[in-house]
């Protein structure tokens, strides 16, 4: 998006050396790399930096409004409230696409929020990779509201692990070493000394819960939830002590009710330049005219799944339960990173934390996702090169 920076990377750039990156990855973290890391980072222009966090605030202006929490009730799905709700998430992630205005000036847009977390530690980790191998410009970088990487990591234990014992917190998963984010848990265990366990080894006793590791057995006080209702319900008969929506005395880093109430759900809360008209269904009492630029996503779904990009009033009018999808005006990405063949699109994704006392987030970092495809994802981006996860560079 730089046009001077992007052609000297472009230049420096040799198959050889990408090779050379992603070895080091395998060899630091053998096994556990699941997903394709783009040949390059995004370099992201001042102006664009400043777009991208005016419109996080105004999105940050609604999560605070006093009757956020009433607004999303409706967001929780039946049978999946869990207990001990804190008051606000610890995590957020804004997903933005890259477009232009009607002036031709770069802008966000608004896809999707989540009150989730993300890949923090290896996004950590793929900055100082990209840094160790490539040619990075001064005055860029991938960090926002802290100082230095040890900052950043200072914030993390803080939140997660607390005054607790490390082995006291645990990353709540399902299968972890079966999930395509396990090397995330790994640098995350390295990192804070965290233990990626999967609910079927945890044990409960009363409102007690527990978990062995080296024959030791350990009391969880704090769980690092990156499980997901929607996992779950892909697994028949899953046979478990602990229950998600049990009543334990756990303290939840990141409670599981807040990936429902900062979701799509708020999208038609929002109302900002950056956000593309959002409405429920339900609440639509004509069509827009213009259904051709909109897309149906139901609301409670997750990684894009039963997203329906051509919609007509005769698909609309067939849906029982209109009260459980959202109608969304499209939204174009303007393929903006130039590749040695081509253009490229990118999404943009801003990666907050929010400690418990905190008036407002944190924004510590970002991810950016590089995509050739209709959409963006792995399966819309098989065989192509210069796609994928990567980090962005800002402008300072």
């Amino acid at each position: 998006m730089i046009q001077s920076i992007r052609q000297a990377y472009n230049q420096a750039f040799s198959p050889e050396q990408y090779r050379a990156f992603l070895d080091q990855i395998h060899h630091d973290y053998p096994g556990q790399l699941d997903f394709r890391v783009a040949e390059t980072p995004v370099f992201v222009p001042i102006m664009l930096k400043n777009r991208i966090l005016e419109a996080c605030e105004s999105i940050i202006d609604t999560l605070t409004r006093e009757d956020f929490k009433a607004l999303s009730e409706a967001a929780i799905p039946p049978g999946q409230r869990v207990p001990n709700e804190n008051d606000h998430t610890s995590f957020l992630a804004i997903d933005f696409a890259i477009c232009r205005d009607e002036t031709g000036e770069l802008m966000p847009q608004l896809i999707e929020l989540q009150g989730f977390p993300s890949l923090f530690g290896f996004q950590s980790y793929l900055s100082e990779n990209f840094r160790k191998f490539y040619p990075l410009p001064d005055g860029f970088s991938h960090l926002f509201d802290v100082d230095s990487d040890e900052t950043y990591r200072q914030h993390l234990r803080r939140l997660l692990v607390g005054l607790e014992p490390p082995e006291q917190t645990i990353l709540l998963e399902i299968f972890p070493e079966k999930q395509k984010t396990r090397i995330d848990f790994a640098i995350t265990r390295e990192m804070l000394g965290i233990e990626a366990v999967c609910l079927t080894r945890i044990q409960k006793e009363g409102r007690k819960l527990f978990y062995e590791k080296d024959g030791q057995r350990y009391h969880i006080k704090r769980i690092y939830n990156r499980l997901i209702f929607d996992e779950l319900e892909t697994i028949p008969d899953l046979q478990t002590d602990f229950r998600l929506t049990d009543d334990v005395d756990v303290e939840w880093i990141g409670h599981p009710n807040w990936f429902f109430r900062i979701s799509k759900h708020t999208l038609p809360l929002l109302d900002s330049p950056y956000v593309p008209a959002s409405y429920y269904l339900n609440t639509l009492e004509t069509y827009p005219h213009d259904l051709e630029n909109y897309v149906l996503k139901p609301l409670f779904s997750f990684a894009g799944s039963g997203v329906k990009l051509s919609v007509t009033r005769d698909d609309l009018d067939g849906i029982v339960d209109k009260e459980n999808y959202l109608l969304q005006r499209k939204v174009h990405y303007e393929p903006v990173i130039q590749s040695p063949d081509g253009l490229v699109k990118c999404e943009i994704r801003m990666l907050y934390i929010w400690h418990e006392k905190d008036p407002r987030p944190t924004l510590l970092t970002n991810l950016a996702r590089l995509s050739r495809g209709e959409m963006i994802g792995v399966r819309f981006n098989k065989d192509f090169d210069w796609v994928g996860g990567t980090i962005c560079f800002f402008e300072e």
